[in-house]
């Protein structure tokens, strides 16, 4: 199934956190916080204005992003864990 999303949104993929501390110590899965970057799958059309002009997002496919740890909407697609949310909870794009 393909996930479109409408307007100012984006559908993300949280990047995997390191698992292990510096020191060695193996951090269980239920115990690590989860991440706070992703891999933008998906982006809208744009967010549309007040004056009803579309303005284009900022955010490409492809982009590795810095996002607030309780911004967007959990969703689950074809058993993986996806995150939606609009582009005002995208605080950076991670370049290099």
């Amino acid at each position: 199934m393909k996930l479109r999303p409408l307007h100012d949104r984006l559908v993300v993929k949280r990047l995997d956190n390191e698992r292990k501390t510096a020191s060695g110590i193996v951090i269980p899965e239920n115990a690590a916080e989860k991440p706070d970057q992703g891999e933008v799958l998906a982006v809208g059309n744009g967010k549309i204005q007040e004056d009803g002009k579309q303005r284009p997002l900022d955010v490409k496919v492809g982009n590795k992003v810095l996002f607030g740890k309780y911004s967007g909407q959990s969703v689950k697609v074809d058993g993986e864990e996806l995150l939606v949310l609009r582009e005002d909870d995208v605080m950076a794009v991670i370049e290099g």
